[in-house]
C-alpha cells in the first residue's frame, strides 16, 4: 500500500449505535506514517452517560469497567493533533465511527477539517467490490455461475439450491444477530428457520420491529425504537399521518391493527 501522508486506521466503542446521543467508551488508533513506521495509541474513556445493555454484550465494555476512567474530553486535543493532516481509514466509519468521533470532537470545541482527508472505509471497499445478490451467492453456496440472471425460472432454482446448501452448511450453527443475541440454531426444518429470520419482523417493509421486549416499536423517524403504542396513545395525530402518507398498504394495516387493539386494552 502506497501512502503519500500518514494514514490513521481507527476503531471505536461506544454506548450504543446513535452518533449524536451515544459516546465513546474506548478507541484505538494507528498511523502509519510514510516511511512505514507505525505508532498505536488506546484510549479507554467515561462516557458520563449509561451503556446500553445491547452495545456492552457486543464490545464486553460495562459501566463498572470505566467508572475510574477519564472523560474524553481529557484526551480529545491529544487524539486531534495525533490525527490532524492524515488521511483516515476504518471499517464502517463513513456512517459511524467518523461522525461520533467529530460529534465528540465539537462538544470539546474541536473541529477537524477534512476537507483535503482521503477517507479508506473498508467496509465500503467490500461492499463494492464483494457483490451481495443471487449471482454471488450461487457461486458462493454451490460453487456455480449463474446462467440467466434475472430470469425468474433461473433465479429460483439457484434459490432453492442456495437455501439446500446453507441449511447443510450452517446445521446446528447459533445465529447471532448485530447486538450480539443468539437467535437460534440452523435447522432442516423451515419452521425453525422462518421463526429466526423473521423473529423481530412486524410489517414487510420493516418499519415496525419487535424489540428485545418483543414490543412493537417503529424503525424509522423522530419516534424510531419508541413503542407504537405509546407513541399513538401520546401523539394521535401521528397515526393519521401515517395513513394519509406513502407507507405500504401493508404497513398501514399493521400500524391499524395495534392502534385498535390500544384502544381495547
Amino acid at each position: 500500500m502506497i501512502i503519500n501522508k500518514p494514514l490513521v486506521v481507527f476503531d471505536i466503542e461506544t454506548t450504543g449505535l446513535d452518533i449524536i446521543q451515544d459516546r465513546i467508551i474506548d478507541i484505538t488508533l494507528i498511523k502509519i506514517n510514510t516511511d512505514k513506521s507505525q505508532i498505536d495509541k488506546n484510549y479507554r474513556v467515561n462516557p458520563t452517560v449509561k451503556i446500553s445493555n445491547e452495545s456492552s454484550k457486543i464490545h464486553g465494555i460495562y459501566e463498572e469497567d470505566i467508572l475510574k476512567c477519564k472523560t474524553f474530553k481529557s484526551y480529545a486535543k491529544e487524539i486531534f493533533h495525533f490525527i490532524k493532516g492524515c488521511d483516515l481509514g476504518g471499517f464502517n466509519i463513513l456512517k459511524f465511527d467518523l461522525p461520533i468521533l467529530i460529534e465528540e470532537l465539537l462538544r470539546c470545541d474541536i473541529e477537524l477539517p477534512l476537507k483535503n482527508v482521503k477517507i479508506v472505509d473498508a467496509l465500503r471497499i467490500y461492499h463494492l467490490m464483494e457483490k451481495r445478490n443471487l449471482t454471488a451467492a450461487y457461486k458462493y453456496y454451490c460453487n456455480k455461475n449463474l446462467e440467466n440472471a434475472h430470469d425468474s425460472h433461473a433465479d429460483t432454482i439457484a434459490t432453492l439450491e442456495i437455501i439446500k446448501k446453507q441449511v447443510e452448511l450452517y446445521e446446528n450453527m447459533d445465529v447471532i444477530d448485530n447486538k450480539g443475541n443468539t437467535l437460534g440454531k440452523i435447522s432442516k426444518n423451515v419452521d425453525s428457520i422462518g421463526s429466526i429470520i423473521s423473529n423481530n419482523i412486524v410489517d414487510l417493509s420493516g418499519r415496525i420491529i419487535k424489540n428485545s421486549e418483543s414490543v412493537k416499536v417503529f424503525n424509522f423517524g423522530k419516534y424510531k425504537n419508541q413503542s407504537v403504542n405509546k407513541v399513538f396513545k401520546s401523539n394521535p395525530e401521528y397515526y393519521h399521518w401515517i395513513m394519509k402518507s406513502n407507507f405500504p398498504i401493508d404497513t398501514k394495516k399493521k400500524f391499524t391493527e395495534i392502534k385498535l387493539k390500544g384502544i381495547k386494552k
